[in-house]
């Protein structure tokens, strides 16, 4: 069953709104354009205006945006979205100068600069990248500016190709990196509904989730639009992976509700809350980062990792998957192929390889390394 909280169980979201000093927003192609793919100019201001007031209280926001392929169409004249990958990112890089110039109109009414930092899934991979990304946007706020976040589509190939609702997961990450308390996803549906409201009129919106099931999953589908690449499921998913370093994130309708509204308690959307389960900075990184390959470990090791809170060893690897580096982020799984944790290996594929199953003892005299056997240390590593 879903883990929705029935009506007495709810917070009161102005209590829950109370410490809330860093918000991420995310807006959705569907809010930012209108008909025609033209920029939402009136949601815009709106979320301008807001983000001034909420300064005034001592708030910081940062803006993770959507837009650039569908204002791209919209002034390119394009109907449907394309599917080449080369006219997909020449859209975007049209788009992106467009949306960034409406924030920074929008923005300069109330004397606040807006910084546009452009990032990719590889930007977020990278560990140093990740910490240089997260080191400019503390400068920005620093600056007393407004980091507006975009997906960086007009060079992204994965992310346009392959991956649905991108800026969904990248909105959920810039939480984690700018150490914010809420994420506001805002998007063209009022939350999270029992279900699909557009086929049956008594779908209730669910107010409240702790914790989300592969039920709840089921239950919104998988569905986006023509223009935009994600869907309800996306949004659940940002919402987990925030979650997972102890945030808590709205799914609200950015057409009818301002930001300012919802940070004062408003009882719009679907408020998603974590568990007792927070993940450090790094665990986040590790756990969200895409891996390079696969160890398989024994029944041994996997209690070990699980229970016991130790490194991996070399004596309890049976299987290697992939071909990565040394310093390379690797699943590691048990024999039944259900992921246990991720972490940076200390060796290459090949060198995992030759020391698999052998005694610690041993490696030094493998691989002439005498650092350590240990093939993940404890400290990077994130079990789940």
């Amino acid at each position: 069953m879903m883990a929705i909280a029935k009506t007495e169980m709810i917070p009161d979201r102005r209590k829950s709104f109370a410490d809330v000093r860093r918000v991420v927003v995310k807006l959705g192609t569907r809010v930012v354009t209108v008909k025609d793919n033209e920029l939402n100019e009136g949601v815009i201001a709106r979320l301008a205006a807001d983000v001034a007031k909420l300064r005034t209280r001592g708030i910081q926001v940062a803006v993770v945006s959507s837009g650039a392929v569908g204002a791209g169409m919209g002034r390119l004249g394009v109907l449907n979205r394309p599917q080449r990958l080369a006219e997909l990112q020449a859209t975007a890089a049209v788009g992106q100068g467009l949306v960034m110039n409406a924030y920074k109109m929008a923005f300069r009414k109330y004397d606040i600069p807006v910084g546009q930092v452009l990032l990719t899934s590889d930007d977020l991979d990278h560990r140093q990248r990740y910490l240089n990304a997260q080191n400019t946007l503390d400068q920005l706020f620093r600056f007393g500016a407004v980091p507006i976040v975009n997906e960086n589509d007009s060079v992204a190939v994965e992310e346009l190709q392959l991956s649905v609702g991108e800026n969904d997961r990248l909105a959920a990450l810039v939480s984690h990196l700018v150490d914010a308390q809420l994420l506001a996803i805002l998007t063209d549906v009022d939350g999270v509904f029992s279900d699909d409201p557009s086929k049956n009129a008594d779908a209730q919106l669910i107010p409240y989730i702790k914790g989300i099931t592969e039920d709840l999953y089921a239950l919104v589908g998988s569905r986006g639009s023509s223009v935009s690449r994600g869907g309800m499921r996306t949004k659940l998913q940002a919402a987990e992976i925030a979650a997972q370093g102890g945030r808590m994130t709205l799914i609200a309708n950015g057409q009818k509700n301002g930001l300012d509204a919802i940070l004062l308690g408003e009882d719009v959307g679907t408020l998603v809350v974590p568990d007792d389960r927070g993940l450090s900075g790094k665990e986040v990184w590790l756990a969200q980062s895409r891996r390079r390959g696969v160890v398989v470990v024994d029944d041994g090791a996997a209690k070990a990792l699980v229970q016991g809170g130790k490194s991996l060893l070399p004596s309890g690897i049976v299987e290697v998957k992939g071909d990565f580096d040394a310093g390379d982020l690797v699943g590691i799984e048990d024999k039944h192929h259900v992921e246990l944790a991720r972490g940076l290996v200390r060796f290459g594929a090949g060198e995992v390889h030759l020391i698999r199953g052998k005694q610690t003892g041993d490696v030094a005299q493998i691989l002439d390394d005498v650092q350590g056997a240990e093939v993940i240390h404890r400290d990077h590593m994130v079990v789940f």
